[in-house]
């Protein structure tokens, strides 16, 4: 395993981490779970990510329950608030209410003391910024979180938050969870040098475009039965992806990964290890077997003639 600095902060946090969005608590059974959460940490991923609203709580039980026989010290945990998570009007945000009962939700639901990373899910236009950091800054003062970060935020959200936290003598952000794969690059522009200027780590997650980029999805071919296209409570997340122009840029992929000789997942993960400020890739495993393979990619080095030609399947110099 390979590990990096996350951000300008000194803590060092594997390359390849594993979230639990979509699967624990939800579509794959505990056990299995379980068992993925200790094939990562055998392989040396040392950086796990969940969410207070991935199964309304179940996943982070789960991971919590598979991180128990663990010492502490050697891994990193991360979890977030912001979305829904009950029927009233404060269940949601970024309220200092709402962060403070939320934190300690999910601690319960750890069986923690602390979790290493707080993310604010997304940015809440509704809660004055200042409340919010603040509430984090009181948090990290008491050790219930570490450090704080943000996830989808844009970069002049980030930048406000940053100006915030100067203004007040704050606790800064140190690490962005964006989406980020080769059909959404959205981050290239002003997020990844807002994040690079600052010190800012880049978490990113959907790295495989929700299986597109495995090759499990062909032109011509029936979606697979297991996948999860053809889950009904997942494939909305798909139907706009599995286009004709956007499974015509898999095939021409494929073309380069059997050059190559390694699978279409590893070379999408290869391609954005390659990326600047990228500190780790975030990657989301139903079953152990999933989490070796994605490892691999760490080993493979790609070439200027071959990061150009993937840059042209996609029209981004």
């Amino acid at each position: 395993m390979q590990y990096q600095r996350l951000g300008k902060t000194g803590l060092n946090v594997s390359k390849i981490s594993l979230g639990s969005w979509l699967t624990y608590g939800n579509s794959t059974e505990a056990e299995t779970a379980i068992a993925t959460i200790d094939k990562a940490y055998e392989l040396g991923i040392n950086f796990f990510d969940t969410a207070n609203v991935y199964a309304r709580g179940e996943a982070e039980k789960i991971v919590g329950q598979a991180l128990k026989k663990y010492d502490r010290d050697s891994y990193v945990l991360a979890t977030k608030v912001f979305h829904p998570m009950g029927e009233g009007p404060n269940d949601k945000g970024l309220s200092r209410k709402h962060i403070f009962e939320q934190v300690h939700a999910s601690l319960k639901r750890l069986d923690l003391d602390y979790v290493d990373i707080l993310y604010c899910h997304r940015f809440d236009p509704n809660t004055p910024l200042e409340e919010s950091l603040r509430t984090i800054d009181d948090l990290i003062r008491q050790g219930k979180i570490l450090y704080m970060g943000v996830s989808e935020w844009t970069a002049a959200q980030i930048a406000e938050g940053l100006r915030v936290q100067d203004r007040y003598l704050l606790d800064h952000i140190v690490v962005n969870q964006p989406v980020y794969n080769l059909f959404n690059r959205y981050i290239e522009d002003a997020v990844v040098p807002t994040c690079i200027q600052n010190g800012i780590g880049l978490v990113v997650f959907s790295p495989l475009a929700q299986g597109l980029l495995t090759g499990k999805y062909r032109k011509g071919q029936p979606i697979p039965g297991d996948s999860r296209a053809a889950d009904p409570k997942a494939n909305h997340f798909m139907q706009k992806m599995l286009t004709d122009e956007n499974l015509d840029k898999v095939e021409q992929l494929i073309q380069i990964s059997d050059e190559l000789g390694i699978p279409l997942s590893q070379l999408s993960l290869a391609w954005l290890l390659h990326q600047p400020g990228i500190t780790s890739t975030l990657i989301g495993a139903s079953k152990p077997s999933q989490v070796e393979e994605n490892v691999k990619a760490l080993d493979i080095t790609l070439s200027t003639d071959v990061l150009d030609a993937i840059n042209k399947i996609f029209c981004n110099k």
